[in-house]
This record gives C-alpha cells, sequence and structure tokens, in this order.
C-alpha cells in the first residue's frame, strides 16, 4: 500500500469519529474528507485544523491505556505551537507550558504541540522524558541525585550544561530540530514549583530533606492524529501520590529512600517480615500527600484516582465507547487490592488518536 493510501487509511476514521463527536453534520464531514484526499495527493499529507488538533489531542489522553486521570480529557488545554522555527522558539514555548501548567499550584492539563513531521531531517525532538527532572551525578561516594537521568545528565554536561551538584538540581531544556546539532536551555528556577516534603506526625521526616517538583510534564512521547505524528508534544495533568512516593523516592533504582524512612520512623529492618517496608512505604506516600495539600498543590491520592476512573468507564459506558487500558500501570503500586481497578480485565488494544513512546 502506498505511503498516501496508508494516511488516508488512518486520516478517514479520525475525520468522521472526530466530527460526530463534534456534532458536525455528514455535508460537513464529506467536505473535510474531499479536501484531506486532494492534499494529499498534492502534497503527501494534510494539515489539521485548529479544531481537529485540539479534539484529537483530547482524544489522545481518552485513549491512552496507562493513565488513570483519563476522566478529565476535555479539559485539556491545547497549545498550538507548530508555526514556530527555532530552537530558541521552541524552548520559550516549553517555558511557557511549565508556567500555564503549574498555575501557582492549581496545575493545569496541557499540552504543547510542535510541527509534525513530514521528513525526518526536519524533526522538532525533545529529549528530555520529562520538561522539568533532576539531574543525577557519579561521585567517590556514590550516585548523587535521580539515577533515572545519569545517562540525560552526562548528555547535558557533555554540551556544556553543568550543575551545582546536589541531590535535587532542575536538568536543562535539550531540544533540537531536524539534523542541527541539539541545544539546552536553563529553565529559570521561578518556573519550578517544588515542595518540600515533611509529616503530619513524625516530625523526624523533615531529616532527610526530600523535596520534588509539582508539575509531571512528559516531553518523551509522540502525538498521533489521524495518521499525521507530531513527534514533540509535551502534556501533562497532575502528580498521582504514588508516582511520588511509592517510585520516584521508594524505588531501589532511584532515589531508594525506604530504608532511611525506616531509619527515622525507628522501624525494625533486620527482618523483611517486620514489614518495615510497607510501614515505612505508607507513612512516605502520607508525607507526600500532606506536603503538596499543605502548599496548595494539586494531587490526587490512588483511592480518589480510581474512583475517577471508574467514573470515566460509567461515562464512556454510557456513550457506548469501549474503555481500553493497560491494566499493569492502571493499578497503584500501594494496596492495589484496595481499588476496584485490581479486580477488572481491560482490553490493551491500542486505539488512535494516541501518544506513543519513540526511540531514545
Amino acid at each position: 500500500m502506498k505511503v498516501q493510501d496508508q494516511l488516508l487509511e488512518k486520516a478517514v476514521p479520525f475525520i468522521k469519529e472526530c466530527y460526530t463527536e463534534l456534532g458536525k453534520s455528514a455535508a460537513e464531514i464529506e467536505i473535510r474528507l474531499v479536501e484531506i484526499t486532494r492534499a494529499i495527493q498534492h502534497k503527501g499529507y494534510y494539515e489539521h485544523t485548529l479544531e481537529e488538533l485540539e479534539h484529537g489531542a483530547k482524544m489522545a489522553w481518552r485513549n491512552s491505556n496507562r493513565c488513570i486521570g483519563r476522566l478529565f480529557w476535555e479539559t485539556l488545554t491545547i497549545k498550538d505551537a507548530r508555526h514556530l522555527v527555532t530552537e530558541e522558539q521552541m524552548a520559550e514555548a516549553l517555558l511557557s507550558h511549565i508556567e500555564i501548567a503549574t498555575n501557582g499550584g492549581k496545575i493545569r492539563p496541557v499540552t504543547t504541540i510542535f510541527p509534525p513531521v513530514h521528513d525526518q531531517s526536519e524533526a522538532f525532538k525533545i529529549w528530555n522524558e520529562q520538561l522539568i527532572r533532576y539531574a543525577c551525578y557519579e561521585t567517590e561516594e556514590g550516585l548523587v541525585g535521580d539515577p533515572a537521568s545519569l545517562s540525560f545528565t552526562k548528555q547535558c554536561q557533555s554540551l556544556g550544561w553543568q550543575g551545582a551538584g546536589t541531590p535535587y538540581d532542575v536538568l536543562p531544556l535539550l531540544v533540537q530540530i531536524g539534523e542541527r546539532a541539539p541545544r539546552w536551555f536553563e529553565i529559570p528556577s521561578s518556573l519550578v514549583l517544588e515542595v518540600n516534603i515533611s509529616h503530619p506526625e513524625i516530625e523526624a521526616f523533615e531529616q532527610l530533606k526530600l523535596q520534588w517538583y509539582a508539575v509531571p510534564i512528559v516531553s518523551n512521547m509522540r502525538l498521533e492524529i489521524g495518521g499525521i505524528t507530531y513527534p514533540a508534544a509535551p502534556f501533562n495533568g497532575w502528580y498521582m501520590g504514588t508516582e511520588i512516593g511509592a517510585r520516584n523516592f521508594a524505588d531501589a533504582t532511584r532515589y531508594n529512600m525506604l530504608p532511611r524512612v525506616a531509619s527515622v520512623m525507628g522501624l525494625d529492618t533486620r527482618r523483611d517480615a517486620s514489614l518495615w517496608k510497607d510501614r515505612a512505604l505508607v507513612e512516605l506516600n502520607v508525607a507526600v500527600l500532606y506536603s503538596y495539600q499543605k502548599q496548595g498543590v494539586a494531587i490526587v491520592d490512588h483511592h480518589t484516582a480510581a474512583r475517577q476512573f471508574q467514573r470515566f468507564e460509567e461515562n464512556e459506558q454510557k456513550i457506548g465507547r469501549d474503555v481500553t487500558g493497560d491494566w499493569s500501570w492502571l493499578i497503584p503500586p500501594l494496596s492495589p487490592a484496595t481499588t476496584h481497578v485490581f479486580h477488572q480485565h481491560y482490553d490493551n488494544e491500542m486505539k488512535l488518536p494516541n501518544f506513543f513512546y519513540q526511540n531514545e
């Protein structure tokens, strides 16, 4: 099948579904499909209208199998950055995304969509896994910072960036257009809202000097809408507490804080059967939720998130849409059996539009 035919094969069902959801008539759908067919025949691709781009991005969130927060898919704010041409403009748009999404702690779901790729030599690329992430350094005493960022930190350093060497140095933005050399841009500290972690009852928690950033802005996925690929389309919702408390802080391959939490709690760590890891994990998650709420930064606990997802499932069922999902991602990493998600089965079929991981 020709590339043009493959594109049309994806464009047609998207336009029909998108326009139907937007309440457009059969005549409007037919007119648009004729326009798209002509564009593909003459140029090899077509361009989305702003309306198509906005609703297509919302549909992509709705179809994201690994996301438990899909109840709010219609609230997504879309920033159209398809007209940008320079790295400086790209960095400015990303900094604007951080500011708009952070919103003083009242987190807003946002996606910024850069130009689509029709030729790989012109592709826009964001090297960051998330727009805000902490660096990692190799020292004589071991790793300092977030081990997940070790390779990326080295890459930034090779391009001239130097961090302060603390466990919580915010990495720069690293962007690239086409075959040009990647360039880094510092993120002003004034744009990065961070939360110091304390516990409502265990004062010793503050000895750990934990902190985390307010907004998780995923930036290493491509967005596909109606056969058109946007390789740079960072997006965010808000944190579910366990993402920080049960993964970023707790994973042995990340900050590995459970032994230290157990220490300040005075737990017996000599035997696994004492369940010291479980007790430390619960209190670490209590501390994360308490600290974000105390500072007025939006966050959701995993029980509330699961109930919200149940409402999403009910809404989709009423409309007649099947809910797809990746069960292994939808269950929370803390007490999963206490949520309805644990006891459900989900078809992991990948619907379009959607976000996809890209090769490193």
